[in-house]
């Protein structure tokens, strides 16, 4: 797992660090030491810890004017034992939802595991969002299988083009646009005018 990266090409465009308003503004990052871990695999330096002991994230671009943030995961998301929605939650995008980010899209290909404890704190996030939404991108599908096992995509949506997006291949605009056409595709299809 330590040679797993965060997404690094669009760091042109975006750096989490060097936005004022990011919760990781002005953190320094180490490309020889290794302090993280999932247990007993160290991560890259560069994935970002928010408080779980299994989960670490990047904030890989964030627009304030159409009020979108693309987020990277690594690890395992565990919810019974170190609650990582709820320190998720309270870290990370209750300072986003401050700065009138509503849209969010988690990009999953290296959660590992899924582990369910209550909705709280989801449904806390999907309130406080109004008419934005939450896309779950390129999940693996067991962590797929344990989120519609636990009724979590009433929060985030996610199936379909979403589990097999090259998101890598656009920019994060058109990453985004995709994101949202295909969302605004299925509000219309649930309900009809």
């Amino acid at each position: 797992m330590h040679d797993i990266e965060p997404y690094f090409n669009w760091r042109h465009l975006y750096t989490a660090e060097e936005d004022e308003h990011s919760p990781f503004f002005r953190k320094e990052y180490s490309e020889i030491y290794f302090s993280n871990a999932v247990y007993d695999h160290l991560i890259h330096p560069q994935w970002d810890e928010f408080g779980s002991e299994t989960l670490y994230l990047k904030l890989l671009f964030v627009n304030y004017e159409q009020g979108y943030a693309i987020i990277e995961f690594i690890g395992e998301w565990n919810d019974c034992i170190s609650f990582d929605v709820q320190l998720l939650k309270r870290e990370i995008i209750d300072l986003l939802l401050e700065e009138g980010i509503d849209k969010f899209i988690l990009l999953g290909e290296n959660v590992l595991n899924f582990h369910y404890n209550g909705d709280d704190y989801y449904e806390e996030w999907f309130q406080d969002i109004e008419d934005g939404w939450i896309a779950a991108i390129n999940f693996q599908p067991h962590v797929l299988q344990e989120l519609r096992e636990s009724n979590l995509d009433y929060y985030f949506n996610f199936g379909g083009e979403l589990d097999e997006m090259p998101w890598r291949t656009f920019s994060p605009s058109v990453f985004f646009h995709k994101v949202e056409a295909i969302l605004n595709r299925r509000l219309a299809t649930r309900n009809p005018s």
